[in-house]
C-alpha cells in the first residue's frame, strides 16, 4: 500500500476495545459512557481484519486501547497474530499498555511472541499517579512491569510531558529507567478528546524538557528507530535511549508509514485528521475480503500528507474532539 505521497504504509494500530480500568486525565472524561457491544468488532472480526491488512502489505501491528489487556479473551487475538510473526508474515507484533493487567499476562505474550511493549507512566510518585489516573494503583503496574521484565519482554516507558504536573520527575524518571534497563519516550501532550478540564496550561514543548535534561545527562543523537514516530538519543550515562515523540513542535508527518482501526473497525489514515473509512460495514456484508481488501486501498488513497494539531488558547477546545481512548493510543 502506497498513498498519494509515496510513503508505504507498513504499520498498524488496531484498537481492539474503548474500555479502560484507569481514567487519566488528558486521555478521556471521569464519567466515560462506552460504546454498545454490538458496535464493538469481534475478535474473529478483528483477525480478519489484521490479516486483510497483513496482505496487503502491514509488517507490524501494534494493539492498542482504551486498555487492551482488559478486553476479554484478548490472547486469542494475540495468539493468532503471533503465528503471523512465526510464519514470518509479520515483522513484529507490539503492546501498548498501561500496565495494570501484565502480572497476569507478561508471560502469555513473551510465549505469543510479542517481544517488547511499550508501558504509560506519567510518574512515579504513588499520590500524583492516583491523581493523574483518577483511582489507579502505581504498585500494581509496577508489580506488571516486574513481570515484564521476567518473561524477558523489552519494556519503553512513555511519559507524557505535563507541565506543572510532572516536569520535576524527568531527571528522576531516566534514573529509574536506566536502573530497571528500560527505555524511555516523552510525548507532547496533544489536543485531542472531550476530557475534563483545560489542558492548554499543560502543553510543555519537549524542546525544553531535553533542554533541561541535557543539564544532567550526557545526550547523543541516535539513529534507532522502532517504525513510529519517535526520534531517539542515547544516554551515556544509564546506556539507555530516550525517545521524543513531537506532534506539536515538529511534527513527524513527512515519514508517516501508520494508519489506525478503531475498536469499531473505523479506519483512520490520520490520527490528527477527522477523515475516516468504514470498514466495519465491507467486513460484515461478505465472508470474503475482496470488499474489505478494495475499502482499504480506497482509504489509503486518499491519507492526508500530515495533521493540524493546534494549541487553541482562545478557545480551550481541542483540535480533535474524539478522545483517544477511542482512536487508540
Amino acid at each position: 500500500m502506497i498513498d498519494p505521497f509515496g510513503r508505504r504504509i507498513t504499520y498498524l494500530r488496531v484498537s481492539v476495545t474503548d474500555r479502560c480500568d484507569l481514567r487519566c486525565v488528558y486521555c478521556m472524561a471521569e464519567d466515560m459512557t462506552f460504546l454498545p457491544k454490538a458496535e464493538i468488532l469481534s475478535l474473529e472480526e478483528l483477525e480478519r481484519l489484521c490479516g486483510a491488512f497483513i496482505r496487503l502489505g502491514v509488517r507490524k501491528i501494534r494493539l492498542t486501547g482504551g486498555e487492551p489487556l482488559v478486553r476479554r479473551n484478548i490472547m486469542s487475538l494475540i495468539n493468532t497474530l503471533g503465528r503471523e510473526v512465526a510464519d514470518g508474515a509479520l515483522d513484529e507484533l507490539t503492546l501498548t499498555t498501561n500496565g495494570t493487567q501484565l502480572s497476569k499476562h507478561a508471560a502469555g505474550l513473551a510465549a505469543a511472541g510479542v517481544r517488547r511493549i511499550n508501558v504509560s507512566l506519567d510518574t512515579l510518585d504513588a499520590a500524583k499517579f492516583k491523581a493523574i489516573t483518577r483511582w489507579g494503583d502505581m504498585a500494581k503496574v509496577l508489580d506488571g512491569l516486574a513481570a515484564a521484565k521476567d518473561a524477558g519482554l523489552a519494556v519503553k516507558i512513555n511519559t507524557v510531558a505535563l507541565k506543572g504536573v510532572n516536569e520535576d520527575e524527568f531527571d528522576r524518571l531516566v534514573e529509574w529507567c536506566g536502573a530497571q534497563g528500560f527505555d524511555l519516550t516523552f510525548i507532547e501532550t496533544m489536543p485531542m478528546g472531550d476530557v475534563d478540564g483545560d489542558r492548554t496550561d499543560q502543553y510543555l514543548p519537549l524542546s525544553l524538557v531535553r533542554h533541561h535534561l541535557a543539564q544532567r545527562w550526557t545526550l547523543t543523537d541516535s539513529d534507532h528507530r522502532t517504525g513510529g514516530p519517535a526520534r531517539y538519543v542515547d544516554v551515556a550515562e544509564t546506556g539507555r535511549r530516550i525517545g521524543f515523540i513531537t506532534p506539536m513542535t515538529h511534527n513527524f508527518c513527512e515519514s508517516c508509514n501508520r494508519v489506525r482501526i478503531t475498536c469499531t473497525g473505523t479506519l483512520y489514515m490520520c490520527l490528527g485528521q477527522d477523515d475516516a473509512a468504514d470498514l466495519r460495514a465491507p467486513l460484515r456484508a461478505s465472508e470474503g475480503d475482496e470488499t474489505l481488501a478494495r475499502a482499504i486501498e480506497a482509504a489509503i488513497a486518499r491519507k492526508p500528507q500530515g495533521h493540524d494539531f493546534i494549541i487553541d488558547r482562545r478557545h480551550n477546545k481541542p483540535t480533535i474532539a474524539r478522545h483517544m481512548n477511542v482512536t487508540g493510543g
